[in-house]
């Protein structure tokens, strides 16, 4: 049978070429020819199939063809198109050449596992964007996951590789490997860990995307934008970027105000501190003067024998005035109530939740309301505790 060899060993004798020439490059010529051919058909195939799909996504965009072409999948399965045609048209060049046959083929092998490789590779992360697109994606994030299958895809297409290139099988390679699986723990180290808690906090539901956590050290306080193999991006409220391995948030600890987020408002909590030596029982006339000038005081009425404090009446009117305020949530709790006395005076502690919970306004809405307390204070002849030298 006539070989692409022979073929154009006659044809450079035919053409005048020595004999001798003839004989030593035919087959290089052939191998040249060949790649020349296989190149100049993968620009075609990329040219017609690639250029093709991407004017039908132009034209009908849809999620799957539009992600395939985002991740070049389909360009990376048509690079495996030259590689397969050489592997099969090699034998029919390489006669006389037996050894250098193998290397090719061998190398073309490779060729053909790094494209399968990368098209693979590209189709997950075509199923991350897929995931990504859907709404309960922050409650269930992927890309951890994901991370560790690319490291799985292309550990194994490393091994095919070797064991193609030292002519073994893949399975003596990784029964190797068993002997040096303290090594690969050491350098994998960072990435099991970062695997194994990031499915922790996924399953546990410690965590997800969107989510403003505080670390206790204060090196991270913001939003959750980004969570990987390695690490959990944190946007800071300063607009700087935090990076956290995962496992450090699994074996320490951390604040997580999703619950506050998704509650019905943001928890108010500070004390009004009041001049113990103010305090006092009140006078028929100091509750007239009260009610008078105090219009959410106007109908109370102290119990049969009971002689108020004014402390005790402006607790009552605090609550009062909370209950009348539409931006404070009734249905959590709201607690008036009057501390230990320390040094700073008595402490008369005001617990309520903001139905708002944006930072900005949530600020606003308990300045206004303290502002308003503050000023009070005199209505029921009391005064705010203040440190002089």
């Amino acid at each position: 049978m006539t070989t692409l060899g022979g073929w154009m060993n006659k044809t450079l004798i035919g053409w005048g070429v020595d004999p001798k020439f003839a004989n030593t490059f035919d087959e290089t010529i052939i191998a040249i020819l060949i790649i020349a051919v296989a190149v100049g058909l993968d620009y075609l195939f990329q040219a017609i199939l690639v250029g093709g799909m991407k004017h039908y996504t132009n034209r009908s965009p849809h999620r799957w063809n539009t992600l395939l072409m985002k991740r070049k999948v389909v360009p990376h399965l048509i690079h495996t198109l030259p590689g397969i045609l050489i592997y099969f048209l090699l034998p029919h060049t390489f006669v006389h050449g037996v050894e250098l046959l193998e290397l090719s083929q061998k190398v073309c092998a490779v060729y053909i596992v790094a494209a399968l490789a990368f098209a693979l590779n590209g189709l997950l992360l075509v199923f991350l964007d897929f995931h990504n697109q859907k709404d309960n994606s922050k409650n269930h994030p992927m890309k951890g996951f994901v991370q560790v299958l690319q490291v799985l895809l292309f550990f194994v297409a490393a091994i095919i590789a070797i064991s193609i290139l030292i002519d073994k099988s893949p399975a003596t390679l990784f029964a190797g490997l068993g002997a040096s699986a303290a090594v690969l723990m050491l350098v994998f180290k960072d990435s099991i860990l970062g695997f194994v808690a990031g499915v922790q906090l996924s399953a546990n539901e410690m965590l997800r995307i969107g989510d403003w956590i505080a670390l206790p050290n204060g090196s991270a306080n913001g939003i959750v934008k980004e969570i990987t193999l390695n690490t959990v991006k944190i946007q800071n409220w300063d607009n700087t970027i935090s990076t956290i391995p995962p496992y450090t948030l699994v074996n320490g600890s951390f604040q997580n105000w999703r619950g506050m987020q998704e509650s019905g408002g943001r928890r108010v909590d500070k004390s009004i501190y009041l001049d113990m030596t103010t305090l006092k029982f009140c006078t028929p006339e100091m509750l007239d003067t009260i009610r008078k000038e105090v219009p959410l005081m106007a109908d109370y009425q102290p119990a049969e024998g009971e002689v108020p404090t004014n402390a005790q009446l402006y607790r009552i009117y605090i609550e009062r005035y909370l209950c009348s305020l539409p931006v404070v949530n009734q249905d959590l709790d709201l607690i008036i109530s009057q501390k230990e006395m320390t040094t700073y005076g008595v402490p008369i502690q005001v617990y309520f939740f903001s139905r708002n919970k944006v930072w900005k306004e949530y600020e606003r809405i308990q300045s206004d309301i303290f502002d308003h307390l503050l000023v009070m204070v005199q209505k029921f002849d009391l005064k705010l505790y203040q440190y002089s030298d």
